[in-house]
């Protein structure tokens, strides 16, 4: 039925055309009109056929159509019957394998985590018992810090430790007989400065000419402005600073008087301080050191600025000594020079007097010995052996016999 129209179609087609050209042909003996109404007849039958046509291939459609959604529901309800139960199966399978990984990894995470935290518990048990061992070191340095503090509350043992510090430097830097300890340097005083350097020199009675030294330590006002500084108190440094201050005037003013004394001693002292954070807390007032120099005619020093002009006080010593042993060497020379002249006046002497005995000796050996051949000429010469025999054998006889042994 699908194919019958078009067929159809076709044929008529193909009959009107015939039509057309047979009554083309015969066109004297009918007329237009009659030509029309065939065609149109032929057209309303052809529209009728063709009517039924599309109504019979319409219910074939739908017909077609029911059977295939029938067949296509069908299908459908198979392949989702098929999905269904291969979703199942894959479900099934899936959760096997799942719970399979999932005892796999429980397995490993728990064997993981019982070596993680057998390792973590044990890093920790390392720790607690390093931090313990700390904590006791910490406690035995606490010991030691409060021992410290009670024994840096005294005055007089802080005195000792920066006597002590100051004895190390000089030692390691001067030589022995370049200082002395616990010296009066001041005339009428019974005042002994901890150290005092030796200067080069005497002065016009003969006296050790020193330059005095002494260790100090104000611990309380150091401490206050540590503190200070710590809690960003701004009243509080300033007034510990201002503390501070007048304790090391205290202390320049204490050496100028009981330990400078010149010309037994320099015009000025050195006033050292055993720490180089109080000895930089110093230097940071430039006023304070220009008073202490001005004033009280004070160097303020620290353990590595004491070092330093120790050591360039050790270049100068040596440096003066080597002018003053100069000075000696060319009186030595000079001296020297003197007695070599008058050793050379001896020695022109001496050769004077060895040539007036040679002169001597020769006139001996050649006047006397002539005087002794021309008396012996008269005396007849005995015979060899004779003569031999007489004067116990000469010299050149003797000799003879020994040249001749030896050759044998």
């Amino acid at each position: 039925m699908t194919l019958l129209v078009p067929a159809l179609l076709a044929f008529n087609l193909l009959l009107a055309l015939l039509i057309y050209a047979h009554l083309r042909r015969q066109k004297e003996g009918r007329s237009e009109a009659l030509i029309k109404e065939m065609l149109s007849a032929q057209f309303k039958e052809n529209r009728q056929e063709l009517s039924e046509a599309l109504r019979q291939n319409r219910e074939e459609l739908t017909r077609q159509v029911k059977d295939n959604r029938e067949e296509l529901s069908g299908s459908l309800k198979n392949l989702t019957d098929t999905m269904a139960l291969r979703q199942g199966e894959l479900i099934k399978s899936t959760e096997a394998k799942l719970e399979k990984m999932r005892e796999t990894v429980d397995e490993k995470l728990h064997k993981t985590l019982e070596e993680r935290l057998g390792q973590s518990f044990k890093l920790v048990s390392e720790r607690l018992e390093a931090v313990q061992k700390g904590l006791g070191e910490m406690q035995t340095l606490a010991s030691g810090v409060g021992d410290l503090k009670k024994v840096l509350s005294n005055v007089k043992t802080r005195g000792v430790l920066g006597e002590i510090q100051l004895g190390n430097i000089l030692e390691q830097i001067m030589a022995p007989e370049q200082y002395e300890a616990n010296v009066k340097t001041k005339k009428g005083s019974n005042d002994h400065v901890e150290f005092a350097i030796k200067l080069p020199g005497k002065d016009d009675l003969g006296q050790e000419v020193y330059l005095p030294i002494d260790a100090k330590f104000p611990q309380e006002d150091y401490v206050r402005l540590q503190t200070a500084y710590d809690s960003a108190d701004l009243a509080g440094i300033d007034s510990a600073s201002k503390a501070l201050s007048a304790s090391i005037k205290k202390f320049a003013k204490d050496i100028r008087d009981k330990y400078i004394d010149p010309p037994n001693t320099t015009d000025f002292g050195i006033m050292f301080l055993p720490l180089e954070g109080l000895f930089a807390e110093v230097v940071r007032q430039p006023e304070l050191v220009a008073i202490l120099q001005r004033e009280y005619k004070i160097i303020v020093t620290g353990p590595t600025t004491l070092a330093a002009m120790l050591n360039s006080l050790q270049m100068g010593f040596k440096t003066l000594a080597i002018q003053k042993r100069s000075s000696e060497v060319w009186q030595i020379l000079g001296a020297v020079k003197t007695e070599f002249t008058k050793f050379g006046g001896v020695l022109e002497k001496a050769r004077k007097k060895i040539s007036e005995a040679d002169d001597e000796l020769e006139k001996l050996v050649t006047t006397r010995t002539n005087v002794m051949l021309t008396k012996l000429r008269k005396v007849e010469e005995l015979p060899s052996a004779e003569s031999q025999q007489l004067l116990g054998g000469s010299v050149e006889s003797s000799d003879l016999t020994e040249e001749d042994g030896e050759e044998g």
